[in-house]
């Protein structure tokens, strides 16, 4: 760079984008990756010095060879998928923002298999014609939960909506005010039941709901008895609420169908493990519930899904729907879920092989030989580049969180490793972790230290991790 007299100067100084193309480097570019790219590119920083010349962040003469790197720069963020992996450090074990559940290794193997060629997606091939999607996991959602039928859509409020539009479309639908939920990402039991077409009637009061609420608002003109179980919040201290048995009995005294939304979906007595109790699917279902839907990636640690089991005649129903075909579950997703609910057919198994279920069931002593084991990797790496006096690291006892709405009041005890820097702050560490490095590292803060939680470490994280605090400890 080079001082310069003014703004005219500096505008002149600026290559047109053709010429600029012609550049050795950017003529190497233009043939690796898409010649529109590269153009765009050019185009971008020449209009983003523009702009920094005319508001006077930029006062010097920028070089030719300044500008090509910021044009290799331009398209190497062009070509960087927007989808991309992360390394979640927080603790946050089933984390919305960054994908919820990481699939098992049988279910990424499952959706290899039925990606990279054809399949029995709609195909008998026993009996040598059309079949129905259904039929993979029908049956193990049928021996997993006791209920006589099941099919799954793309989500689970897409699944509530559906459900809702099948039985009481044009109809009312009792629900209690206590069960009104914001569902994540300011979507809301009642505008789901508005777009299902039902009108819905709230009953009893936001703390307490009683048996005699929903027979009093009860009429002819009643489609469906709704029951949401709130996963994602508690109220605690003076409440009631109506037990999933006592509305069922009211239902079949009325013959009106009767669906819970367990939200969350467990398949296992999470109790033994040491976490909150939470109602397995089963149980709704032994309760007698005509309809339970759940998701597939919350705390039953597969793909992104709206299960739905019950009885045999409300899923014939919901299968009929023409909300069903548009609402079905792609091939890939399908692979994946049947993987995970076969791992469940042997609950020690999906324990250890289910990344969400073993991060969520991990013991205080297994979580803190592992934060010890990166500490003492990290230490020796720091020491190894000279960085150690840079940084400062330490175990130290922390909570854990499910997350995904799911288990509100579960304080997951884990250890963590705390990071203070010298040099520079938390804030600072984190914007640095998460976007200096090859991937970007997420991170909890709290007293000015960075916490980073092995609990949701997989693969090689703790590697890369390790790397980049170096890398940072050097700058």
């Amino acid at each position: 760079m080079k001082k310069s007299n003014g703004h005219q100067e500096l505008f002149r100084s600026l290559p047109k984008v053709d010429e600029l193309l012609k550049h050795p480097r950017l003529a190497d570019l233009s043939s690796r990756v898409s010649h529109n790219v590269t153009l765009e590119s050019a185009r971008s920083v020449i209009d983003g010095a523009r702009a920094d010349i005319k508001s006077g962040n930029q006062t010097t003469v920028l070089s030719e060879d300044e500008i090509v790197a910021r044009v290799c720069e331009e398209v190497q963020k062009c070509m960087q998928p927007s989808l991309r992996r992360v390394i979640n450090a927080t603790g946050i074990i089933v984390h919305t923002n960054l994908g919820r559940s990481i699939l098992a290794e049988d279910a990424l193997r499952a959706v290899q298999e039925a990606s990279q060629g054809y399949s029995t997606l709609e195909y008998d091939f026993e009996q040598g014609k059309r079949g129905s999607r259904h039929d993979h996991i029908e049956s193990l959602l049928c021996e997993l939960t006791g209920a006589e039928a099941a099919m799954a859509v793309n989500n689970n409020a897409a699944a509530v909506m559906m459900c809702i539009a099948c039985f009481a479309r044009g109809k009312e639908a009792i629900v209690s005010r206590g069960q009104l939920v914001e569902i994540g990402g300011s979507f809301r039991v009642p505008d789901i039941m508005a777009e299902s077409g039902a009108r819905m009637i709230e009953v009893g009061t936001t703390n307490k709901t009683h048996l005699k609420d929903y027979e009093k608002a009860t009429t002819s003109e009643t489609g469906l008895y709704l029951k949401v179980h709130s996963s994602n919040y508690r109220v605690v201290g003076f409440t009631e609420e109506v037990s999933l048995e006592e509305l069922v009995n009211l239902g079949a005294q009325h013959s009106i169908p009767v669906m819970e939304d367990q939200g969350s979906g467990v398949l296992i007595d999470l109790q033994k493990y040491g976490l909150p109790y939470e109602p397995t699917v089963a149980s709704s279902v032994a309760a007698g519930a005509d309809i339970v839907t759940f998701s597939g990636d919350k705390l039953l640690g597969g793909p992104q899904a709206g299960i739905i089991v019950g009885k045999k005649s409300a899923i014939a129903k919901l299968k009929a729907h023409p909300m069903a075909r548009a609402l079905r579950l792609d091939k890939m997703t399908l692979a994946a879920l049947e993987a995970t609910l076969m791992i469940y057919r042997d609950e020690d198994r999906a324990v250890k092989e289910i990344p969400t279920l073993h991060a969520l069931t991990m013991t205080l002593v297994e979580s803190r030989e592992r934060a010890e084991d990166f500490a003492a990797r990290l230490l020796a790496q720091l020491k190894k580049c000279n960085a150690d006096k840079r940084c400062s690291v330490e175990v130290i006892d922390e909570v854990a969180r499910a997350g995904g709405g799911s288990l509100p009041l579960a304080d997951i005890p884990t250890a963590v490793v705390a990071l203070s820097f010298s040099h520079c702050s938390a804030d600072e560490a984190e914007k640095a972790l998460r976007l200096e490095g090859p991937v970007p590292i997420v991170v909890r803060i709290k007293d000015n230290r960075i916490l980073l939680d092995p609990r949701t470490l997989i693969h090689d994280d703790a590697e890369l991790i390790v790397e980049q605090v170096c890398q940072i400890c050097n700058q």
